[in-house]
């Protein structure tokens, strides 16, 4: 709604679509404080009055921070003087007193996990938050992270073509009882439209960079979604439905939560809560979206993923 996905859209358009969410029985709304920078938090605070807050678990997350006039534009944070500053700046924008879940939306590579949840533990003793989650952490990142505090969410990419986190992450969440989170359920919207999905970006967006959606990859990606979509005809649904139904189908313990801006596409997202999948057709969908026929990584040079979210031993930790 506010960033990276093409220009910002009209504010009263977003905040009667998230009301409209809520009202057709979403109870979780997912934010960032790099949303925007800071406008999507805004726009949220604006969506949750009239008791809309009441009717919704509220999650936001901290971690990257947009550094000005540097050749990296945005620095990974979890030291501790961080973590607090912008869980309080988060509370200020979302205009509420605690967040119901805040994650690390990345892990900081130069800071033990331990010291940074050690952070997120003080906050949820003094009532800011009362839910500590990770996004795109290493399986033993999760570990030692929840030996410190429960963990109770990790937010991960899980769709039908992007399923490497069913070797290791997923087993370990369901072995510590940590619920899952998947976002880009419907790969960026690839599982849309296919290959024709590039047509409609903007200059502005960043799925343009994808290395799945360049056109040496694109043409075999499209295949997946030609298959899917036959898949979906038979069913009587819409590919888009059939790939998030899939996800739902992962389990009681996993929350997909597709992204979007129009509200036909919303009550579209809805609809897959209607489609039953046998478990047949759960591993002829797998199969048609193996690790082998996906081409592309899921970002450029997979940067700041779980894949390298190991974190120092806390005995190497000096505060500063």
């Amino acid at each position: 709604m506010s960033a990276f996905d093409g220009p910002p859209k009209p504010e009263p358009d977003m905040v009667a679509l998230i009301r409209h969410a809520v009202a057709a029985g979403v109870t979780f709304l997912d934010t960032c404080d790099v949303y925007g920078p800071h406008t999507n938090e805004l726009l949220l605070c604006k969506a949750l009055q009239g008791g809309v807050r009441d009717k919704v678990e509220l999650a936001t997350k901290f971690g990257k921070s947009f550094v000005p006039f540097a050749d990296v534009k945005v620095e990974i944070r979890g030291d501790p003087a961080y973590v607090r500053a912008a869980c309080e700046g988060s509370l200020r924008r979302l205009g509420v007193d605690s967040v119901d879940l805040y994650y690390q939306h990345r892990v900081d590579k130069r800071v033990p996990i331990e010291v940074t949840v050690g952070e997120l533990k003080k906050l949820v003793e003094e009532g800011k938050i009362k839910y500590i989650g990770l996004s795109e952490a290493s399986a033993s990142t999760i570990r030692r992270a929840h030996a410190v505090h429960l963990i109770t969410a990790v937010q991960l990419e899980w769709s039908l073509w992007s399923r490497d986190v069913e070797e290791e992450i997923v087993p370990t969440c369901r072995e510590l009882g940590i619920g899952i989170v998947a976002y880009s359920p419907l790969g960026g919207g690839f599982f849309c439209s296919g290959a024709k999905l590039i047509d409609s970006l903007s200059q502005q967006d960043i799925r343009k960079s994808l290395p799945r959606l360049q056109p040496e990859n694109l043409e075999k990606n499209g295949q997946i979604f030609d298959r899917v979509n036959a898949m979906a005809i038979r069913k009587g649904c819409t590919p888009a439905q059939l790939a998030l139904a899939w996800v739902h189908h992962q389990g009681t313990d996993v929350c997909p939560i597709p992204g979007t801006t129009k509200i036909e596409n919303f009550n579209n997202n809805v609809g897959a809560l209607s489609v039953k999948l046998a478990p047949e057709e759960m591993a002829e969908l797998e199969c048609y979206a193996a690790a082998a026929d996906v081409w592309g990584d899921r970002y450029p040079l997979m940067a700041n993923t779980w894949k390298d979210s190991e974190t120092p031993p806390l005995s190497s930790w000096k505060d500063e």
